[in-house]
């Protein structure tokens, strides 16, 4: 079943499929995969996804305003362009995923897996990241204020040149950036 627009889909497969340019406002996935499916220009605006699958997706200039992801997979997904407001992403793994340039802040990403993320020139300012594990995720001028970093995992991540005055860590995230720094940390 092809999806569309208020439609709600459970355990369908698609691969390498074009939604380039649909409506599908209001989808809700349920065990659902996407893998290497272009969804640039779509309207995804107040979809439901739970449980579904996006690897190695591309979301180029979607519009994904007020959509929720729960325990999603988005390996790889990349979102450039696209209207993320009130995204909201509830576990699930969003590793090796672009979301380079975005405006972030406030977001809850609580205990996601992103591993080699791309948070460069984003901002994630006063967002919840605890116990995200953000291993080797990239921080290039990205806007740390405010944003709650006790309890990720941030090895393999380099501070140098993220903006994190105001960041809360704790004590092994403080490590991360004093070695990010050029300190050794005995």
């Amino acid at each position: 079943m092809k999806p569309a627009a208020d439609s709600e889909l459970e355990g369908e497969v698609f691969e390498d499929e074009s939604f380039r340019g649909e409506d599908l406002a209001g989808l809700v996935t349920v065990n659902c995969t996407f893998h290497a499916c272009d969804f640039s220009n779509a309207k995804l605006n107040g979809s439901e996804h739970r449980g579904s699958d996006f690897a190695n997706s591309v979301f180029e200039n979607a519009n994904l305003f007020g959509s929720t992801f729960e325990d999603c997979r988005l390996l790889g997904a990349s979102f450039p362009g696209a209207v993320l407001t009130g995204w909201t992403i509830t576990r699930g793994d969003l590793s090796y995923a672009l979301l380079r340039g975005h405006d972030l802040s406030g977001l809850d990403l609580r205990a996601i897996k992103a591993h080699e993320l791309d948070l460069s020139e984003s901002s994630l300012a006063d967002a919840d990241l605890r116990g995200a594990d953000l291993t080797r995720a990239r921080l290039v001028n990205t806007q740390l204020r405010g944003t709650d970093l006790t309890a990720a995992v941030l090895d393999g991540v380099d501070l140098r040149t993220a903006l994190v005055e105001g960041a809360k860590l704790d004590l092994a995230g403080a490590v991360q950036l004093a070695r990010s720094l050029g300190a050794e940390v005995e």
